[in-house]
């Protein structure tokens, strides 16, 4: 792999940098990691190598067909990189978590950071993850959802949007925009698209980020910044950059020297990063780095407004989640979400300030008849337990993913939720001699199942 002289140049100055293992490492295949639900992960059969910095994390030896593996699909892991998994210990070292936290990922999609931080957060804390691009929302909105956790609410908005929430949110995680020489091994268009001209670009574009969204945060509040880049302009020079716009220093977290992880200082404030370098981690190019705002910030006090009378959507619904403070709210014409009701003053303030694709868990509609069940309560880590279930094989779950027929067994007329390994993968309604597939169809696998085990 040629890599651009300009880059490599910048980075023979870089404290920590190793030439001769960095090469060496872009020669090889990137590694595959995964992070498994802390509730969830235990109905996997996935297995691995523990990934030192996340103690959900592991490394795998070969890439399997994960489409083909109905536990990925219940939710019970996530795909992700393994030196963004740093982010948990980031995370441990730096948040304390008092059950009453307002947190944003700003930048989330696919949904890697998102639902990381969901897995630490305390139920009662709240997380919105957003992303600008709408096709991307839609993506990080399904990977909330099979995540499954009620306090992830999903937003789409341009940063300057949160501006107007003053002293709002106690962490902000920015996954910036970057020019991804990080991921040269895991996308050859990284590479082939890579130019100094970009780096600049995504430079101004970081800065622009930050200081759209500065005020939103509280005072003593901390922003996680990462990039997956190698370039200083967008990584060290960014945290001088912050540092001479605003009151604000970074903080150190502990390391273990096994991990190989480079402590970075930036060149003119002195604030401290964390650089991964391919052949020192196992893992890609990644930068991250905890700023805490140390200036006075704005408040914004959220007042709780009387709710609707929902007493019959709770009672149509209780047999679906388990006993909760719950909340519920009219998420469009006859479609209801149950938040915590203690995030009702946040949405009814929220609303009003935001484009929502999800707020809490959406648990479906009423008909004249009965209550139609939405899909995300089968993923739920909040459904009731006594939600009545059919139990499937890998092949009987993968035909119902493709919603074909998988076989039903006769069942008395009513909803069924289908389960592989305990885990929620969607619903059918059974009619007596058979079934109607209620797996939302841009959900379905479109693959063709091979004959042999792929996994």
């Amino acid at each position: 792999m040629l890599l651009p002289a300009p880059l490599l140049n910048e980075l023979r100055t870089v404290p920590g940098f190793d030439e001769a293992s960095f090469l060496a490492a872009h020669e090889q295949e990137a590694v595959t990691s995964v992070r498994l639900h802390p509730t969830k992960g235990g109905n996997s059969n996935i297995g691995g190598e523990p990934i030192p910095w996340c103690s959900d994390g592991l490394y795998l030896t070969t890439r399997p067909v994960f489409t083909l593996d109905p536990a990925y699909h219940g939710g019970a892991y996530y795909v992700q990189e393994a030196s963004s998994m740093f982010l948990s210990h980031e995370w441990q070292s730096t948040i304390e978590d008092n059950g009453a936290l307002r947190v944003l990922d700003l930048c989330a999609a696919p949904g890697g950071k998102s639902t990381l931080v969901a897995s630490l957060l305390k139920p009662t804390s709240l997380l919105l993850s957003n992303e600008v691009i709408r096709s991307r929302a839609s993506i990080l909105e399904e990977n909330l959802v099979r995540w499954g956790n009620t306090n992830s609410w999903v937003t789409c908005n341009d940063p300057r949007d949160f501006t107007k929430l003053t002293g709002y949110f106690d962490v902000i995680v920015i996954d910036a925009p970057c020019s991804g020489s990080g991921l040269f091994r895991k996308d050859i268009r990284a590479l082939t698209n890579w130019t100094e001209d970009n780096v600049a670009l995504c430079s101004g574009r970081q800065q622009r980020i930050i200081a759209d969204i500065w005020p939103s945060l509280k005072q003593d509040g901390v922003i996680i910044y990462a990039t997956c880049s190698f370039s200083m302009e967008e990584d060290e020079q960014i945290l001088d950059w912050v540092a001479g716009e605003f009151d604000a220093k970074t903080l150190a977290v502990p390391l273990q020297d096994e991990w190989g992880i480079v402590e970075v200082q930036s060149p003119e404030k002195e604030m401290k990063g964390y650089r991964f370098f391919p052949g020192k981690i196992n893992g890609e190019g990644f930068f991250i780095a905890a700023i805490k705002k140390t200036g006075e910030a704005g408040s914004l006090k959220t007042q709780r407004v009387k709710a609707r009378d929902m007493a019959k959507v709770a009672a149509q619904t209780a047999h679906l989640l388990a006993p909760k403070d719950w909340q519920y709210i009219e998420w469009s014409k006859d479609m209801f979400s149950a938040i915590d009701a203690a995030h009702l003053p946040d949405w009814q303030m929220l609303q009003k300030a935001l484009y929502f694709r999800k707020a809490g868990l959406n648990i479906g509609s009423p008909t004249a008849k009965e209550w139609i069940p939405a899909h995300a309560i089968a993923l739920s880590i909040d459904a009731s337990a006594g939600i009545a279930a059919i139990n499937v094989n890998r092949d009987q779950a993968l035909q119902f993913l493709k919603r074909e027929d998988f076989g039903t067994p006769e069942s008395e007329k009513g909803w069924r939720l289908i389960k592989f390994n305990n885990l929620g993968l969607g619903w059918v309604k059974c009619l007596g001699n058979r079934s109607n597939n209620y797996l939302p169809k841009h959900w379905r696998i479109r693959m063709e199942i091979p004959d042999d085990d792929m996994l």
